[in-house]
């Protein structure tokens, strides 16, 4: 292993897919083949940003002809560390960004790369999304609330992955802050945004993912855990006083955690009230059934209701925690370790991978 450099790469390709993976194992060689296949129609390279994995996510990828960097810390590791960690090794005029529970789609790149060529004024472009988890609550839930910047045109962020321009990454200063547990491509987004770049996508897919297996609920435990339940209030911290935060202001998401916390004020306030005792009591449930039912309500389910609500308290407490977070200058190269590189003239032609 050695320490690479974070300087600049005057040896440019046309495209760099980077993979962010930590403990994937199970996945690692599919995304891999995936990226290669689909570097091998326009040309250039692909990056694995492994999080000190523990599993045998490098040994696997140690098989395949591509850059394999690493943190050298293992406690930065977060959502928003991954991408910059790789971005820092890369050398694409454009540069892609892929996780390692996906796989591209052949023949989205060539048709990616001919839109950023006829709009000047995109910064990056996605394409569909195509999840193939049908039974996670979670990922059903996702779908329905991202239903409006997963479609093609303008968007205004590209959750799950989108092909961006060097230059636009340069100009907002970096690709991914190394900070966010979580919204690190909508951080992104509000960046180039706010500098008159504009985000599309295109009706092509563009990657396939299978989501966690894991209950709901075990999920939510999971990302309380990883600190994922932070990432709203690293990117309200990060967006301070920034050109971004008038972006990051409309999220739709913060109102809906904001409007929880107020909820919770409210219910602690109840015995201040001055009411009878048996009136407070029944005050206090009818204040915290309310959201319950009036999800209920929306939703036809009292489930979705309830996994909706638990959700939102999970989240909520992550804003406070994020927000409280210390943070690092975002800028600041990542400390990072080169564990393998791809021989000096490798073919970017598809093939099979023992």
């Amino acid at each position: 292993m050695s320490a690479h450099p974070n300087s600049p790469r005057s040896d440019r390709c046309p495209v760099s897919i980077i993979i962010k993976a930590f403990n994937e194992e199970k996945n690692i060689c599919a995304a891999i083949e995936s990226s290669l296949a689909a570097v091998a129609e326009v040309g250039g390279e692909v990056i694995l940003a492994d999080s000190n994995s523990t599993d045998r996510t490098v040994e696997l990828a140690s098989r395949y002809p591509i850059r394999i960097v690493q943190l050298v810390h293992a406690h930065e590791r977060c959502c928003g560390a991954g991408p910059q960690l790789g971005y820092q090794h890369s050398r694409g005029e454009y540069v892609y960004i892929l996780d390692g529970d996906m796989q591209m789609v052949r023949g989205f790149l060539p048709q990616a790369l001919v839109f950023l060529a006829q709009h000047p004024e995109a910064g990056g472009v996605g394409g569909r999304l195509v999840e193939l988890n049908e039974e996670s609550l979670e990922y059903r839930e996702r779908a329905l609330r991202n239903s409006a910047h997963l479609a093609p045109g303008e968007v205004d962020r590209l959750d799950g992955g989108g092909l961006y321009r060097r230059r636009a990454v340069e100009e907002a200063g970096y690709l991914s802050d190394r900070n966010l547990h979580a919204y690190e491509e909508f951080d992104l987004a509000v960046r180039l945004r706010s500098l008159g770049w504009k985000l599309w996508r295109i009706p092509v897919d563009s990657v396939t993912h299978y989501g966690h297996d894991a209950p709901p609920y075990q999920l939510l435990r999971r990302r309380w855990r990883a600190r994922y339940v932070c990432g709203s209030g690293e990117l309200l911290r990060a967006a301070a006083g920034k050109p971004s935060q008038r972006l990051v202001l409309r999220l739709r998401e913060l109102r809906i955690y904001g409007g929880v916390l107020l909820w919770w004020a409210m219910l602690l306030s109840v015995p201040f009230w001055g009411l009878p005792l048996p009136w407070a009591a029944a005050a206090l449930a009818a204040l915290a059934a309310a959201p319950f039912a009036v999800m209920a309500w929306r939703k036809r389910s009292l489930a979705r209701a309830t996994y909706s609500v638990v959700s939102w308290c999970f989240n909520a407490a992550g804003l406070v925690r994020g927000l409280l977070a210390p943070r690092r200058p975002a800028r600041e190269p990542i400390p990072s370790l080169v564990v393998h590189e791809p021989p000096q003239a490798t073919e970017t032609r598809p093939q099979h991978y023992a």
